[in-house]
């Protein structure tokens, strides 16, 4: 190493030098550093760079004997010796420095003050040794030689810096680790190269460290103040995000109080917004929107229907068959909002939800009759989530609808009112709920009915389980001709409730099957068929059931199941009992019992689900089996369908190409767009819907929907509505009359394209599988709907 500084020491020397003079003349740019921090490190590195620059010259000179080479070899070798103390001196006051910012030392330290004296004693000892040949002296061949007390000079490099080390450590804790470090290397490495220089003559160890210190000292002076802008920089970012999030709270709750006290002017309309909101921003990152627009998206749609204020409801959610003067102020509304809003420069999209929400997707909306992706994509979102809330929220002339009904909207609006791709995410976003949704509501435990049916309890559903009904039974006060009678209603509704409007019957599919009265009466108002029996109870049984009346749960009893479209009821009640079997239209159709009466209290309600199950030849048969399906069979046994997949296929192993024929028709219940074929691509170990190992890839309604297991397959469907399709009621009813289907499978290593085109719906779905797969098959099903004549074609 030794001989590396000895060769290129002059080299390194000039290197050095211009490093220094480099950071000096940056010092006078630097804005981070304060003025006090910046003299002292300028001090240093011009010291350290006029230093080597002069020792290097001291090499350069020695033996001249010319004036020049007598002038410089004195100017150099006195300028050595003087600007290594100044070194030393400014190095300690950084350190004083140091300590005044970050460990509050506002006085200097005795040990501190005696290095700055010793460092000026040094440059006093120079001063005289250059007269007295001290340190060193100049022989008559103009070289450079050691004095007597050449030692002294080196007991400052050594002795100041232990000095100053002690300070660093007692404050260490007080300091940043970056500059405690920084200053231990400056301490340490004079010292080192001092005790070393005693040995090395001839070279200039000490001056090459001591420029090095310099250069450290401005390196991770800079790096640690660079960490200090950085911790500001975060402190001051830190606090600009709170200021935003307490801009955008503020914003919130400003837009939220003026939404407010808008809606609580309408009790139907509080908290319609919010919904609204809260509901697009879900479609909105769903659809994979960022995080920024996302927000836009709320505040755009919590303000959605400014636009509106002052406007029946039902004049805004009809838009047909409006006057022309209702026309005008539903086409004003919103531009006169959207040009109040467009003042908010920040939000520059309120506008567009405000004033473009109404436009619809094939154009026929409102103001502009907009189409398409030409209406914001916000306005789109937004449109999707009013539509959603308003269906499903209480209307000063409504309830709200039933999902089945909701989600039968949107379906079949897709691609007309609303965009297919933000209505599709709405449909997910509903099954996701409707399926984890449970359903808590129970039987009310007492209700009063003065005028018959005046109050009806919610349904009980009747399964295949039995269930059992206690009740006791209060006559009112009766005038003469009056009756009093508790009774029963049979029925089948998407909410479980009895139903007398039109409106609310159309919108819940309310089906009455018949009432059946204590005393054997009965009506029969859908049923297919019913059969009453009346029995009275011997007295032997009476005296039985006497001796155990403490055990009993009321004074009436009702025991029910149902296997396939078939009911068995009993109400039993004093000595006697009444035995129903009712025979439902068909076996797509649910059924639920609901107390009622006339001019009774009843009370002490309570339902009990048994252990016991109802199967085949359990229940009497009153009327045929309703079969479909009484049509040719080919590869596959004929299948119907009466409720959501409740029958399928045996599995068919896809190849490289499947074709698959079939005819399908929807049964006479059929009254939901998905209530046509599902085909269905899945894997079991024994290639059957449910089986061992059961996935599935992907379900097909023949209708346009499509889903599948995210987690194993990944699913993308074009589907589109072409010429010849004539609108989903005509769909409805073709199905009905039976229609024949074709499907395309083509595999191709980990994918499935799946292609059908049924009644102008085209569909196009490609499934790709995440994971290595072994067989694939397929399936038909469905949802009432008959499925015959299956022809295979590989």
């Amino acid at each position: 190493m030794f001989e590396f500084i000895e060769t290129y020491q002059l080299d390194i020397m000039l290197g050095l030098s211009s490093a220094c003079m480099a950071f000096a003349f940056l010092l006078f740019f630097t804005q981070f550093l304060d003025k006090k921090r910046r003299v002292i490190i300028f001090t240093v590195e011009s010291s350290a760079a006029i230093l080597i620059f002069f020792d290097r010259l001291s090499y350069i000179y020695s033996g001249n004997t010319t004036m020049t080479g007598y002038i410089m070899v004195r100017l150099s070798n006195f300028l050595v010796f003087a600007m290594t103390p100044v070194v030393i001196l400014g190095l300690n006051l950084y350190i004083v420095d140091l300590l005044r910012v970050e460990a509050n030392q506002k006085t200097m330290l005795k040990r501190l003050r005696f290095v700055n004296v010793a460092a000026i004693v040094q440059i006093i000892f120079v001063v005289i040794a250059h007269f007295t040949g001290w340190i060193y002296y100049i022989d008559e061949r103009n070289i450079y030689n050691r004095g007597s007390l050449f030692l002294l000079c080196y007991i400052m490099p050594v002795m100041c810096p232990l000095i100053q080390f002690t300070v660093i450590m007692e404050f260490q804790k007080a300091i940043s680790r970056l500059a405690r470090v920084s200053i231990v290397l400056c301490i340490f490495t004079p010292v080192i190269a001092g005790i070393i220089q005693i040995f090395a003559f001839g070279i200039s160890i000490v001056d090459i460290f001591m420029v090095m210190v310099a250069i450290f000292l401005y390196v991770f002076s800079y790096i640690d103040v660079n960490r200090a802008v950085i911790r500001s920089h975060k402190i001051e970012v830190g606090e600009l995000k709170d200021g935003e999030q307490r801009m955008k709270r503020l914003f919130e709750q400003t837009t939220s109080a003026l939404v407010k006290a808008i809606e609580n002017k309408d009790e139907y309309a509080q908290g319609h917004s919010k919904r609204v909101a809260d509901l697009a921003k879900e479609i909105a990152m769903r659809s994979g929107m960022e995080e920024q627009k996302c927000e836009a998206v709320y505040y755009a749609a919590l303000l959605h229907d400014i636009g509106m204020v002052g406007i029946p409801d039902n004049i805004i959610e009809k838009q047909n068959n409006l006057t022309e003067e209702e026309q005008k102020i539903l086409k004003r509304k919103p531009i006169i909002s959207g040009e109040i809003l467009s003042d908010i420069k920040e939000y520059p999209s309120l506008r567009d939800g405000v004033l473009y929400s109404n436009e619809r997707y094939d154009g026929s909306g409102y103001p502009e009759g907009l189409k398409g992706e030409e209406i914001p994509d916000i306005a789109r979102i937004i449109a999707v989530a009013d539509a959603y809330v308003s269906m499903t929220s209480n209307r000063r002339y409504r309830e709200p609808l039933p999902y089945i009904m909701v989600r039968q909207e949107f379906v079949e609006m897709s691609g007309t009112q609303f965009d297919p791709v933000y209505s599709k995410i709405m449909l997910h976003i509903m099954d996701r709920e409707n399926s984890s949704k449970k359903d808590d509501r129970v039987m009310e435990s007492e209700i009063t009915c003065k005028a018959y049916k005046e109050q009806v309890t919610l349904g009980v559903h009747i399964t295949d389980v039995v269930k059992k009904i206690y009740f006791d039974c209060d006559m009112l006060e009766l005038k003469e001709g009056e009756y009093s009678s508790p009774s029963i209603v049979l029925f089948d509704s998407y909410d479980k409730r009895f139903h007398r409007s039109i409106k609310a019957i159309n919108a819940y599919r309310y089906i009455e099957y018949g009432e059946i009265w204590p005393d054997g009466h009965y009506v029969s108002t859908v049923a297919r068929n019913m059969k009453i029996e009346t029995v009275e109870i011997p007295e032997r049984k009476k005296k039985r059931k006497v001796i155990k009346k403490d055990k009993k749960k009321g004074q009436y009893e009702i025991v029910m199941a149902k296997y396939d479209d078939h009911i068995s009821l009993e109400m039993k009640h004093k000595n006697h009992k009444v035995k129903a079997i009712i025979s439902l239209p068909d076996n797509t159709k649910e059924a639920y019992l609901g107390l009622t009466g006339e001019n009774c209290y009843i009370k002490n309600i309570s339902v009990v689900e048994t252990d016991k199950k109802v199967g085949e030849g359990d229940i009497e048969r009153i009327s045929d089996i309703i079969r479909y399906t009484d049509r040719i069979e080919s590869d596959l046994p004929n299948i119907q369908i009466d409720r959501t997949r409740s029958v399928s296929t045996e599995g068919i192993e896809l190849e490289d190409e499947v074709r698959l024929y079939f005819h399908s028709m929807s049964l006479p219940s059929a009254n939901l767009v998905w209530h046509c074929p599902y085909i269905v691509l899945f894997y079991s170990a024994d290639g059957k819907i449910g089986g061992e190992g059961y996935l599935e890839y992907a379900m097909i309604k023949i209708n346009g929907e499509v889903s599948g297991d995210d987690e194993v397959a990944e699913n993308k469907v074009f589907m589109k509505k072409k010429d010849d399709f004539k609108g989903w009621d005509k769909w409805k009813e073709t199905t009905k009359e039976g229609i024949d289907c074709y499907v395309l499978f083509e595999r191709h290593g980990n994918k499935i394209t799946t292609v059908t085109e049924n009644l102008g719906i085209s569909i196009e779905n490609t499934t790709t599988f995440h994971d290595e797969y072994k067989e694939v098959y397929v399936a038909l099903t469905g949802d009432e709907v008959a499925i015959t004549d299956i022809r295979i074609m590989k």
